[in-house]
């Protein structure tokens, strides 16, 4: 397949620009709207799928997204290559090269696909890493354009911690115009740098300690769990810190009778969400889990249209 020029690699949002994501959230409407459309342009060809950390979504969209372009889905648990250790980073990358079309890895340690990436001709895509998680902000910003009907302009309220979720947010609302502001209890804000970049991308980003006064006029309320994967030594001291960094209804209350809620999955009910809000009419996030297969797809499409196949 050959076409225009697209992004070598997507192990963070701003790998492209806004007329690519603008692209690629077009390609992903359409097919979802349209899925005859969608053409077996993987036919023949494999990707290579690295799970370090185990997964329900990445792992099912992912495989799906490529099954669906006619593709083979090559899924490898990160110690049946044992990367860093049985072998060098760059030797499992080169290995998987030459049978695949493109490597997709979900790792612990972001400097993993730095280092994928500068191995290989191939494309790399981060599925998540202690940095990022720009597939789930496609995804994210999918479903807020599906919604609410566009999203410059807009405004997100992320109650939390300012993780690798928030940072790739960060960046999805600075190539697409959505202002984000961030709620997070002392410590656990996002990172300065993340901050900084998404400002130079002309992004406007608030970080504000009153969660409350965050969701105040928002269009939208978006969470993640308060321990991550890997954090678990750190669970009740994450518990107390985030009390009061949770969305419930008298949070939902005060953005407005209007506001939608998010969350990427898994969530644990009565901590950072309570299941009546999760659960309840104005909660998307089962169409954002549904979308992180259309958006992958589009991706995948956009990666390796600079080059032939």
């Amino acid at each position: 397949m050959t076409g225009a020029t697209g992004a070598s690699r997507f192990l963070e949002v701003d790998d492209i620009d806004p007329g690519q994501l603008a692209t690629l959230l077009d390609r992903a409407d359409h097919w979802k709207a349209h899925p005859n459309d969608v053409l077996p342009l993987l036919a023949g060809y494999g990707v290579a799928l690295v799970f370090e950390k185990p997964s329900a979504r990445t792992r099912t969209s992912t495989e799906m997204a490529v099954f669906t372009l006619g593709g083979h889905p090559v899924y490898i648990r990160g110690e049946e290559v044992g990367l860093g250790e049985r072998e060098t980073v760059e030797d499992v990358a080169r290995t998987l090269a030459s049978y695949c079309a493109l490597i997709a890895a979900r790792v612990f340690d972001h400097a993993t696909l730095e280092r994928m990436s500068g191995a290989t001709p191939v494309p790399v895509v981060n599925l998540l890493s202690d940095r990022a998680h720009p597939c789930q902000a496609l995804a994210d910003l999918m479903t807020l354009r599906e919604v609410l009907g566009g999203i410059e302009g807009r405004r997100l309220a992320y109650v939390g911690d300012g993780n690798n979720v928030a940072a790739s947010l960060a960046f999805g609302a600075a190539l697409s115009g959505l202002e984000l502001v961030v709620t997070s209890p002392a410590g656990f804000e996002l990172d300065d740098d993340v901050v900084a970049r998404a400002r130079n991308l002309g992004g406007t980003v608030e970080l504000v300690s009153d969660p409350y006064e965050a969701v105040r006029g928002a269009d939208a309320l978006y969470t993640d769990v308060w321990t991550s994967m890997g954090q678990e030594s750190e669970t009740e001291a994450r518990r107390v810190a985030f009390a009061g960094y949770r969305i419930d209804s008298s949070l939902l209350a005060a953005a407005g009778p209007d506001a939608v809620v998010l969350h990427c999955l898994p969530a644990h009910r009565g901590e950072e969400i309570t299941a009546d809000v999760l659960d309840g009419p104005r909660s998307v996030v089962w169409r954002q889990a549904e979308n992180r297969m259309h958006v992958v797809r589009s991706l995948i499409v956009q990666l390796l249209e600079g080059g032939a196949m």
